[in-house]
């Protein structure tokens, strides 16, 4: 294999002469051989735009030379259209704080560079890793504030496919709105309910998550950038901070706002705990939803089987026939997943100290692919279960008519005493409630029709 010959602090070592990664790459690839898993797109993209927007406001503080700002701004621009992706290499579970990370932006976008000015990839004294695309930067500012904005991009599909989650509930909802069953509580029989309120519920539920998830998000708006090493802003110009953050709004069209304080905003994560946060909580009534849809939909001969769920695939490689709620079962999984990253990050951003935390590069990754996995499972639970569900209405209504808590509407009339009296003989004779009472003669006919109305009891009142 052909090679070039770099140099650092170090010692020299060899590099593939074809590679836009340069030594402190290399470096990286050789200490962290741990999990085959790379930065996500969004984090790589929001690194670039940073070192392009750097690339734009040092030129204008006449810090570095058009020459220089212009092929950099070029080569950022070839890899946010989709070049160069395949030497972005560096493992998640790597070296503190995100430096490899850092550097290995640094290295591809000047070797890029480099080859637009007509030089050859390590001519370092064409351009610089760190003396001109890393100007006026540290991995301290620059890594904090690629999560930010990283984070609010990938909160974008998350949010839109959860408004369109929750509009799909809403739409059950109604759908199923005259469809009455019984009620769970305890697993055991309640009083009825109508399958169309246990879906506009889960809908209500979605749309407070999707706020919450849309406010925590916010606070990813307020960056550091421009703290450089510790927050007191050392090798960056006055303007560089609010400059800094009128090009990356300007590129991005997102209202990126100056940290109140340059030091918590280095030395916090909290912004992506909040996020972070508020994204597991999803999960969990997402989880939550999916189960009861397991539930409602178990059978189909002894099971509850009160909705179907959409047939996507054969379910046994053994029992011919077998349909599973496969879609359901995903996004469980999804969820468990989920919670095992928030853990991640929670733990993580309690671990940093002083001026720095070091563990930014598997909060990154632990943060944006809990939004990206979750994105998507909610997309596929739209599109290919909740669509589809269809209502066993006269399931629905046996259980409803079955069920021993009809006795609840008894007590205005006869009293909880008496009518768990009738629940006891129904329940020793395997008849109905109704034939009890009407054998007892408790109730007239018409109170009797009145209080077992089923759809009735669905809605607030005392039945008389």
């Amino acid at each position: 294999m052909e090679t070039r010959t770099e140099k650092d602090a170090l010692g020299e070592r060899q590099i593939p002469v074809n590679a836009y990664y340069g030594i402190q790459t290399l470096r990286a690839i050789e200490n962290f051989p741990i999990s085959g898993l790379q930065a996500k797109k969004s984090y790589v993209d929001a690194t670039v735009h940073i070192k392009r927007a750097a690339a734009v406001v040092n030129l204008k503080l006449g810090i570095l030379d058009k020459k220089r700002a212009d092929a950099i701004v070029k080569a950022a621009d070839e890899v946010l259209g989709g070049k160069l992706r395949e030497w972005f290499v560096v493992d998640v579970f790597q070296a503190g704080a995100g430096t490899s990370h850092n550097m290995n932006a640094n290295e591809v976008l000047a070797n890029r560079a480099i080859e637009l000015l007509g030089g050859s990839k390590g001519d370092y004294s064409i351009v610089h890793p760190n003396d001109h695309v890393n100007m006026a930067q540290s991995t301290n500012d620059v890594c904090p504030t690629a999560i930010r904005i990283a984070a609010l991009t990938e909160v974008r599909p998350l949010l839109e496919r959860l408004e369109a989650l929750e509009a799909c509930l809403a739409q059950k909802g109604k759908e199923f709105d005259t469809v009455v069953k019984s009620g769970r509580t305890h697993l055991m029989d309640a009083v009825p309910v109508r399958l169309g309120q246990e879906f506009t519920a889960y809908g209500v539920c979605i749309r407070k998550h999707r706020s919450a998830i849309q406010h925590a998000s916010q606070e990813c708006l307020e960056l550091g950038i421009g703290g450089t090493a510790t927050g007191t802003g050392l090798n960056s110009p006055p303007r560089y901070r609010s400059e800094m953050i009128e090009e990356l709004r300007k590129r991005l069209g997102m209202e990126f706002l100056m940290a109140e304080d340059y030091f918590e905003a280095m030395q916090s994560l909290r912004p992506m705990v909040s996020l972070s946060q508020a994204v597991r909580n999803l999960s969990q009534d997402l989880g939550r939803i999916a189960n009861d849809l397991r539930l409602m939909g178990s059978g189909p001969r002894t099971g509850l089987a009160e909705i179907s769920l959409p047939a996507v695939q054969p379910g046994s490689s053994i029992m011919p026939g077998k349909v599973n709620p496969s879609i359901a079962e995903m996004v469980n999984m999804v969820c468990y997943q989920v919670a095992g990253c928030d853990t991640t990050v929670f733990l993580a951003a309690q671990s940093g100290q002083l001026e720095l935390n070091v563990m930014m590069p598997v909060v990154a990754y632990n943060l944006l692919h809990e939004m990206e996995i979750l994105g998507n499972a909610i997309a596929v639970f739209t599109e290919r279960c909740i669509v589809g569900i269809k209502a066993n209405s006269e399931r629905c209504r046996f259980f409803g008519e079955s069920s021993v808590s009809l006795a609840t509407a008894l007590n205005p009339h006869i009293g909880y005493a008496a009518a768990a009296d009738v629940v006891k003989e129904a329940m020793n004779r395997g008849v109905s409630l109704r034939q009890v009472v009407e054998e007892r003669k408790l109730l007239s006919i018409a109170q009797i029709e009145k209080v077992f109305d089923l759809h009735a009891m669905t809605e607030p009142g005392i039945r008389t």
